[in-house]
């Protein structure tokens, strides 16, 4: 079988930022070694922006390395500094376990061939006096100060709970370099000072000539106006449908713009390289028929939620876009009621105020008039009438009633009972 070198694959994809040591990360390929990437627990799902890492994982399984996750049940605890303008909030011990949950199960679902891993499972047997003899001893304060994750955070203040959270990291990977066959960490690139940290410490202990630990570093994924991928107007993009339907994920990606969807399409996805210029050529042919955003919607969409979440997302999608909601199911209904802005109106209104209180008309004269030409329909009925009154009944779905004004535009009230 042909030997495929990850490097060039990372710098083909313009994925690589930092590595430690090339022919050591390929000595750890060709030797199916161990890989590693750390998630923070700090919510019960992964969002858009751990999806780079996620692909990375999967990528260099399909490189031959053996994929680990560690999701910090110990460092969690503390919280990592890195380019934090302030101290994160601590959370506790219950909430960090049903994140922990949480995220394990997506991972397990997402890169079937990973073991995850916590690190409270190592970290928590450590006695103070363990740590500062074992670990401690092997870091020098000048040092940990020259780290930039470190520095740039002293004259905003640093609290000594942060400061000790690199050491942490570096025992970390200590740990599984020696019972995990290890030799490999990758993170964003705010995480070189805690990757080397780990390497370092290695070093220190078995000497940097019979280490084989290395570190790589993956380039920030920024949008042409220079925004971190993930952040968005409407909030944070789940990879939990209950949070994030499938609707509005896929609608996520398929709403990128042009300039983005090349970067994302080799950070995001696992299409050849030669296969993603082709379609990029195809797509600037006919820009207007979104071929890139189409193709990209597509292969997130089935990575995160499978075939059967992608093809929810199309019928949605296809049905809005028609204007034909009422071919739509009820559990598709649902999920597409929970991405509109929900309005709650009295029960017992008739239809004028009814719609006056959704924001649906500005009159009492407007409704009239729009009642007249049918060009509102509740729950997909449009022959009504002015005296007609909107209660419970109407709900069909919990207590949500749709309305549409026009040809496309949907409201989605929720009756207070």
């Amino acid at each position: 079988m042909e030997f495929i070198n990850i490097i060039e694959e990372l710098k083909a994809r313009k994925l690589l930022k930092q590595v430690t040591n090339e022919s050591k990360l390929l000595d750890a390929q060709k030797n199916s070694k161990s890989i590693y990437c750390g998630f923070d627990p700090t919510a019960d799902s992964l969002h858009v922006g751990h999806l780079i890492q996620i692909l990375n994982l999967k990528r260099f399984a399909k490189y031959g390395f053996k994929p680990l996750a560690i999701v910090g049940g110990a460092t969690a605890m503390i919280g990592d500094p890195s380019f934090k303008s302030q101290e994160r909030k601590l959370l506790d011990l219950d909430t960090v376990k049903v994140n922990i949950k949480g995220i394990s199960t997506q991972l397990d679902k997402l890169i079937p061939e990973i073991k995850v891993l916590d690190n409270a499972d190592w970290i928590n047997k450590l006695s103070l006096i363990d740590f500062l003899r074992d670990i401690g001893k092997h870091f020098n304060l000048a040092y940990l100060l020259s780290k930039e994750n470190i520095s740039s955070r002293i004259d905003k203040g640093l609290s000594i709970t942060e400061f000790c959270y690199t050491m942490i990291q570096g025992y970390d990977f200590s740990h599984l370099y020696n019972n995990y066959d290890c030799y490999v960490q990758i993170g964003g690139s705010d995480q070189w000072g805690n990757i080397t940290s780990g390497i370092d410490y290695i070093s220190s202990i078995i000497g940097s000539v019979n280490s084989k630990a290395c570190g790589l570093t993956i380039n920030l994924l920024l949008k042409k106006d220079g925004i971190k991928f993930g952040k968005t107007e409407s909030g944070t993009i789940w990879l939990d449908k209950t949070k994030t339907s499938e609707y509005e994920f896929y609608q996520f990606f398929l709403n990128q713009d042009d300039e983005d969807c090349e970067i994302l399409l080799n950070f995001l996805t696992m299409i050849d390289v030669k296969e993603i210029e082709t379609l990029m050529s195809e797509h600037k042919k006919e820009p207007y028929n979104r071929i890139a955003q189409k193709r990209l919607a597509e292969e997130i969409t089935k990575f995160v939620h499978g075939q059967e979440g992608y093809d929810k997302a199309l019928k949605i999608s296809n049905a809005l876009f028609s204007g034909n909601l009422d071919k739509l199911n009820k559990d598709y209904l649902l999920s597409l009621f929970k991405t509109f802005d929900i309005i709650k109106v009295e029960n017992d209104l008739n239809i004028l105020d009814f719609l006056i209180s959704g924001s649906i008309i500005s009159s009492k004269r407007e409704g009239r008039e729009l009642l007249k030409d049918k060009a509102i329909s509740i729950n997909f009925l449009n022959n009504l009438d002015e005296n007609l009154i909107i209660d419970s009944k109407f709900a069909t779905i919990e207590n949500y009633i749709l309305v549409k004004k026009g040809k496309k535009k949907y409201f989605v009230l929720e009756i207070n009972k």
